[in-house]
Order: structure tokens, then sequence, then C-alpha cells
């Protein structure tokens, strides 16, 4: 009876942990715009409380009466970071020196300081954050580790935890599908929350009513209607037709032919040109629809618009003034933009990428974004060969950055063997690495056909064209020797170099000593000695866990519900590896890391795209094999140790520890790429594989 309660209590908290952990994700990262700058801070700040509570297990304060008030500290800070960022004029964030940066960093574009302004280093703001947070998921770390000790049976427990943290993804993907507000999150959370608390009080009452309170009323604000998307938080202001997501200026519906003959640029310049107007068209980021309008103006024959979200194609067709996607000529796809192109059998006239700029990341495991894998040299040949004969390919956006012009530019004229069209507006006469072109939206215009590309370019030299009061004419591009071109392996179109940028280490260093403070006042000096063989294990798991996002993202698309498979897949998996050893037991646990390793090596050698090409059935079951075979065995050689344990709560611990410092080694992958990411888990896997303790324990290794 003991264990079936301490079970429950497992299966519940691990629950209420993951999905606790999702719902501050979204949240944190949609209201604070500052900390989608740093890769994963939310998600390691939540690791860094359950390590930290792990290892307070023993401690007999209950801890989880801190959860809640914390946690209303941490939104109260969101809000109030929020509100001065929005209306306080003369406070101003750093944000990694935007007038010549490592990275470009979208939402806080640099403005020139006033000397009378405060400026605050982002990193400072990143740090508030990652220690609230981390703070608010102590007291569920304690009670995690707890129920991990009152279990005989360590691998059952394990079990539960995993099959807990299943169920809280399943949850919380279900309340993403129905679009439901953060408060039905956090009341669900907070309601399993004060379930743990063995006596309420005034402030655990309290605070709960005025997180839901605080967290309801961020998101209505007068004037707006905001709608949780699978993807962002979105703030629709229907009189004007503009969109924000996660607090940013995103996109706004106009009438095209009155006010927006920008968007027509493509088929004034195909007239120039001499041709007859396009029949296929193919919009990738379609949006609200003031593409699809602009093209259907011009008399093109059929739209094939992809747009990723759903909620901003919903908003586009109800309300766009001029309904755009009513006209029969449209068909809509809610899609990644890569993921169809590769799938489509047919070929265009015109391919478009329109405002493809997401301004969030894909997930919080990686640096990717959700357009980085559209931005590749491998993702512009694609687009090259499903163009028609002649066929032209547009690309528009505020590039920000002279030098990313450039690095377009050269991959554009590698893929298409010609020099694009580019064209400035307001007009500027050349592109030059090193200058700030925030301001300026960029037109790109790319096609195989050099001579088509040369008529637009001539005329427009000769006679520019007037649009919206501005003269249209081509600019020239300056390219850095030696620029680098985006692939798959490394797709950071965004990153100027591969480094790791000063202000994610600078980042890292703060999350570093944030940690070592939290340990160091809440944990007892004598369980402070992690187990290092845990630790790494936890250290290669986080690489190998990214890698199989990012490898099934460019495989299958960017979308939240392939993130959601992949991560179940995962956890199914790791299930079917304590199966495993539950049933066979193994004795020795050399032969799970001789396999794992292997099996990382084939991943890592085997660039990410080899699969692209291969039939559907097949491309699914060779990258499953590639992706979540490494997986089961990791799992394996996991539950074989934990199996074990004298220990559990230290050595989950260390493991969830070693799972952060996984987070930030994924910084590498900018310098290094995505596959030898994997080879980075090897090594860690290696050193967990030398620790004395795994020689010496129980004989497991001989």
């Amino acid at each position: 009876m003991g264990d079936n309660y301490a079970g429950m209590r497992l299966f519940r908290v691990s629950f209420l942990i993951l999905f606790l952990e999702l719902a501050c994700i979204r949240w944190f990262g949609s209201t604070v715009v500052f900390l989608t700058f740093f890769t994963n801070v939310v998600l390691l700040a939540t690791f860094l409380g359950m390590s930290v509570g792990c290892l307070a297990a023993r401690d007999r304060r209950p801890l989880v009466t801190t959860v809640i008030p914390l946690l209303l500290l941490s939104v109260v800070l969101a809000l109030g970071v929020w509100y001065v960022y929005t209306y306080v004029g003369q406070i101003a964030v750093d944000v990694g020196r935007q007038r010549s940066p490592q990275q470009i960093y979208f939402g806080t574009e640099y403005n020139p300081r006033d000397v009378a302004r405060l400026e605050i280093p982002v990193e400072a703001i990143a740090g508030l954050f990652f220690a609230t947070i981390a703070l608010s998921f102590v007291g569920l770390g304690q009670e995690m580790g707890r129920a991990l000790d009152n279990i005989a049976d360590r691998i059952a427990a394990y079990t539960l935890n995993i099959a807990g943290s299943l169920a809280g993804i399943g949850a919380f993907t279900a309340l993403s599908y129905a679009q439901a507000p953060p408060e039905i999150w956090f009341a669900i959370a907070l309601a399993l929350c004060l379930s743990f608390v063995p006596h309420w009080d005034a402030l655990q009452v309290y605070s709960q009513i005025a997180v839901l309170l605080l967290v309801a009323l961020a998101a209505h604000v007068p004037g707006l209607q905001t709608i949780w998307s699978p993807y962002y938080k979105i703030s629709y202001q229907p009189i004007g037709g503009l969109i924000s997501t996660n607090n940013i200026g995103h996109q706004q519906m106009i009438g095209v032919a009155k006010t927006g003959p920008g968007y027509l640029l493509p088929h004034i310049l195909n007239k120039e040109s001499g041709a007859a107007p396009f029949d296929e068209v193919l919009i990738v980021g379609a949006g609200s629809g003031n593409d699809v309008a602009a093209a259907l103006q011009s008399g093109v024959g059929h739209v094939d618009a992809v747009e990723i979200d759903p909620a901003i194609f919903a908003i586009g067709k109800r309300d766009h003034p001029e309904h755009p996607y009513d006209d029969r000529r449209v068909t809509v796809y809610i899609d990644d933009g890569r993921s169809f192109v590769r799938r489509s059998g047919k070929k265009y006239d015109l391919i478009v990428y329109a405002l493809v700029d997401s301004l969030v990341l894909h997930s919080g495991y990686s640096s990717i974004r959700l357009e980085s894998f559209l931005f590749t040299r491998e993702a512009f040949e694609a687009v090259a060969a499903h163009l028609k004969p002649g066929g032209v390919f547009a690309a528009y956006n505020a590039y920000r950055q002279g030098w990313l012009v450039g690095r377009l530019d050269k991959m554009i004229t590698e893929v298409f063997r010609a020099e694009p069209v580019v064209i400035a507006m307001p007009y500027r006469p050349r592109f030059v690495p090193d200058e700030a072109t925030q301001s300026i939206v960029t037109f790109i215009l790319a096609s195989a056909d050099a001579s088509r590309l040369a008529r637009i370019r001539d005329r427009l030299a000769a006679d520019p064209l007037r649009l919206q009061a501005r003269d249209i004419r081509p600019a020239a591009v300056d390219v850095r020797p030696g620029e680098l071109v985006p692939t798959d392996d490394w797709p950071f179109l965004y990153l100027r170099d591969r480094v790791i940028p000063a202000l994610n280490i600078r980042g890292m260093l703060v999350m570093a000593a944030i940690s070592m403070a939290l340990i160091a006042f809440v944990v007892p000096r004598d369980r402070r000695r992690p187990n290092w063989r845990m630790f790494f294990m936890g250290a290669g798991f986080m690489l190998i866990e990214t890698k199989g996002v990012v490898h099934l993202a460019l495989l299958f698309g960017a979308t939240w519900i392939v993130n959601v498979i992949v991560f179940s897949a995962i956890l199914v998996m790791i299930l079917c590896s304590n199966v495993f050893v539950l049933l066979v037991r193994p004795e020795r646990v050399w032969p799970p890391y001789v396999l794992l390793l292997a099996s990382l090596a084939v991943a890592a050698v085997v660039p990410m795209n080899t699969f692209l090409d291969l039939p559907g059935a097949v491309r699914v079951a060779v990258s499953s094999a590639i992706v979540f075979v490494p997986v089961f065995f990791a799992g394996i050689v996991f539950a074989t140790a934990f199996r074990a344990s004298a220990a559990p709560d230290t050595d989950f611990a260390s493991n969830i520890a070693g799972a952060m410092f996984g987070g930030l080694a994924e910084s590498l992958s900018l310098v290094i790429g995505f596959n030898l990411l994997l080879a980075v888990a090897g090594v860690f896997y290696l050193l967990s594989a030398m620790q004395p303790r795994a020689i010496l324990h129980r004989g497991l290794i001989n």
C-alpha cells in the first residue's frame, strides 16, 4: 500500500513538473521578449530547480510551500519588465550590441542610446528570471526526490516518472490544440501543486488567486484580441488589422490595392520583363493574406498558400479587407514551408518567401528558429527544383544587417547560378557588410534565367519605377570574403560567424553563478557532491534529444505537432528501455554502452538531409532508427545503473544537473553544427563510463 501511494505521488509530481515546465516556457517566453535571446533559459531554470530540490529531498522542511509564492514573484517580475519595456522610455536594454552584432536578435533592434538613459544588460534580466523560476521548481523537485526514495524498485519508480511526464505532455498538447489561455494552464498546475502542500494558509491561497488574476489580466488589453496559438501569444487589433506575436509587431492586414502596392512588386517586375502573368504561385509564410491578395489582383491562375500558424490564418480568413482566402483560386496548407516544398510534386512560376520571420525559437532545446531550415543552401536548391523553366523566386524582409543581405545574395547566386536582383526600399545604391539596415525592406528576385533578370535590372537602372512614392532601382551588394552559407547541418542564417556569441557566453556565466549560489544556499553540504556517472549521462542524453528534435524538424517540418510527437516518442523509447531492463535484467552495462556509442557514430557521420529524398515510409523508418536507437541504448545504460542506486534522489538530481550542462553545451552547435553535436554526446557518455563509481558499482562493467 505504501509503494502504491508513493507511486501515485511520483506520477502526479512528474506530471505536474512537466506540465508546469511547458506552461512556464510558453508564458514567460511570450511575455518577456528578452528571454528568447537565450536558447533555453526557462528550460534550464526548471532543470536547476528540480535538481536542487531532489538534493534537498531529505530536508524536513516542506519546500513545496514556496512554489506558488515564488511563481507569483516571477509573474510579477515578468509583467513589470514588460510594462517598463513597453511604456517607460528612459530605460533601455542592451541586446548584444545591435549596431554590429555577432547574432541578430529580433524584437529589440539597435537604437542610439541617450546618455541620460539607464541601460540594463539583457543577461541581467535573463539571470533574474533564471533564479526566480529555478526557485519556483525546488519544492517540486524535493517532492519528486522524496517519492523516488520511497519506492524500493528503482526501475518501477523511473518508469512512473516517465509515464507522468508523458501524461503531462499529452495534457498540455491538448490545451495547445484547443488554444486554451494561460489562466487555464496555471489553474491546473497550481491546483495540483496545492495538493502537495501539507497545510494551506492564506499565503498559498491568495498567491494562487493572484497568479491567475495577473496572467488573465495581462492577456486582456482593451482594443486587443488575445489568441494563444500553438506557437505564439497573438495580440490582434481589429481596428487597423495589426497582429503582434509575443508582444512584437508581426504583420498588418491592409487593402493591397490602395495602401500596399509593395506586395505587388514581384508581379510588376514580371510584367516589366515582358512576361505573361504568373500561372502557378506558391507563397510560403502567407500569414493573414496580403501576398495572396496581391497575387490574385495580378491575375495569377492559382495560389498555394502555406502558413504554419493556424490562428494567424484564421484571422486573415475572417477579417482581411479583401478576403483573399475565400477566392476559389487559393488552396491553403497549414504546414511548415520547407516540408511542403519537399513533398509537393508541383512546379511553380513564382515562389515567394513572404516576410518569413517567425520571431520565435523552434523549441526550448535548440538555437534554431521556426524558419531556420527555409534559409539553407539545401532549402534554396529545393525551391529552384520546384520552379518551372524561367520561374522566379522572390524573398523580402527587413534583413537588418548588410552582411545578412550579402549572405543571401551569395547563397542565391550559388544555387541559381545567376546574380539576383536586389532592391532596397527606401532606395540605397549599395549594401555594405558592416552597416545596419533594419529600417530598410530588402527585396530579392532570383531565377535560373539570367537573361530575364538582366532585362529587369537594365529596365530599372534606365527608368526606375515609382512605388509608394519611392524609386525602385537595383542595388549593388558587397559580400564579405569567405562569407558563410547556412546548411541543413549549420542552419544559422542570423549568426555572423561560427562562434558562440559573447552575449550567450555571458548568459552562461550568469546562470552558472546562480546555480552555484542556489546549491550552496539550499543543498546540505554533505549532499553537494554529484554522481558524476549520472551527471555525464544526463549531459549526453540532452544532446541526443536536441539532435533528434532538430533532425525530425528538418525531415517532417518544424511544426508544433512534430515537436510533440518527437518528445513523446523519446519518452516512449525510454519506457521501452525500462521494460527491457526489467525483463532481461542485464548484469553488464558495457554492451549497451558500445551499442550506444556505435549508433551515435553512425548518426554523426550521416548528414541529416541524406533522408530527404527517400520515399515516405522508408524515410520515417530510417530516420526514426537514426534518432531513436541511441535513445533506446542510452535508456538501457541509465536504467541499468539506476536499478541499484542507493541514493536515487542524489543520482536523479545529478542526472538532471547533467542535462542542464548538456543544454548549455548545445551552444556548441553554433560552431560545429548539429551532426558533430552527437560526437560531443559520445564524449559525455565515455566520461560517464570511465567514472570510478561506474567501475565499482556492483561489478556492472567487466
